[in-house]
C-alpha cells in the first residue's frame, strides 16, 4: 500500500511539472508571436495570440485546483511541499506573461491604421530578444531543476532594465520632436513595458526556483536599473 501511494503521489507531481511545462511553451510561443506581430504587422497572428491565452488560463485553473487536492489529501511536508507550493506560484507567473503577450497582440490590432516608423520597432524587438531569452532559460532551469542557470538568469534581469530606460527615453524624445508620433510611439511604449514585465516574472520563476531546490529565498536585492522613475507608470497595463 504504501509503494502505491508514493507511486501515485509521484504521478500527481509529474502531472503538475506537465502542466507547467505545456503552460510554459504556450506563454513562451505568445511571447514570440505578439512580438512577431508588431515587427510584421500581422493582425491575423496577433488576434491568434489572443485567443491561445485562454488555454494558458485554463492550464492554470486546472492546476491550482489540482495543487489544493493534493496538499488536502497528501498533507507533504519539506520538499514535496515546496514542489507544490512552486508550482503554483509559478503557474501564476506564467498566466501573467501569457497576459502580457495578449496585451501587445491587442496593441497591434490598435495601431493597424495608425502605423509609424518601422525603425521604431527595432528597439522594442530587441528588447523582446533579450526578455525571451531569460524566459527560455529559466523555463530550461525549471524542466532541469539547475540552480545555477535560474541565478544566472536572476542576475540578468538589469539587463532587460536598461534597455527598457534606454528605449522609453528614445520613444519620448521622438514625442516630443513630432507630435505626429505621439500615439504609435504610446502603444509601443506600452508593448515595451509588456515585455519589461515579462522580464520580472523570469526573475520571479528563478526565485522560486531557488525556493524549491534550497527551501530558503534569496536574500540579496534583486538587481533593478528601470529608472523612468513615476514616468513609468503610465505606461503599466495588465
Amino acid at each position: 500500500m504504501q509503494e502505491h501511494i508514493v507511486s501515485s503521489f509521484d504521478e500527481d507531481l509529474n502531472s503538475l511539472s506537465q502542466k507547467l511545462a505545456e503552460m510554459g511553451g504556450l506563454a513562451e510561443q505568445n511571447v514570440a508571436d505578439s512580438v512577431a506581430a508588431l515587427v510584421n504587422r500581422d493582425v491575423e497572428k496577433a488576434q491568434r495570440v489572443i485567443a491561445s491565452d485562454e488555454r494558458i488560463d485554463k492550464l492554470q485553473r486546472q492546476l491550482d485546483e489540482s495543487a489544493v487536492l493534493m496538499i488536502a489529501r497528501r498533507q507533504p511536508m519539506a520538499r514535496d511541499l515546496r514542489e507544490i507550493v512552486s508550482a503554483i506560484h509559478i503557474a501564476n507567473d506564467l498566466e501573467r506573461v501569457g497576459d502580457l503577450a495578449k496585451n501587445t497582440a491587442k496593441r497591434v490590432i490598435a495601431i493597424e491604421a495608425n502605423f509609424g516608423s518601422q525603425r521604431l520597432v527595432a528597439g522594442v524587438e530587441h528588447m523582446a530578444e533579450l526578455t525571451l531569452t531569460q524566459l527560455k532559460d529559466v523555463l530550461d532551469a525549471l524542466a532541469s531543476r539547475d540552480l545555477a542557470a535560474a541565478r544566472a538568469v536572476w542576475e540578468r534581469d538589469n539587463e532587460i532594465d536598461a534597455m527598457y530606460t534606454s528605449l522609453f527615453r528614445e520613444l519620448l524624445t521622438y514625442m516630443m520632436e513630432d507630435p505626429r508620433n505621439i500615439t504609435f510611439c504610446t502603444h509601443l511604449l506600452f508593448c515595451a513595458k509588456n515585455i519589461e514585465r515579462i522580464g520580472d516574472h523570469a526573475t520571479n520563476i528563478a526565485e522560486n526556483l531557488h525556493y524549491l531546490i534550497t527551501g530558503g529565498a534569496m536574500t540579496e536585492a534583486r538587481p533593478k536599473q528601470d529608472e523612468t522613475s513615476t514616468a513609468a507608470v503610465l505606461f503599466k497595463e495588465g
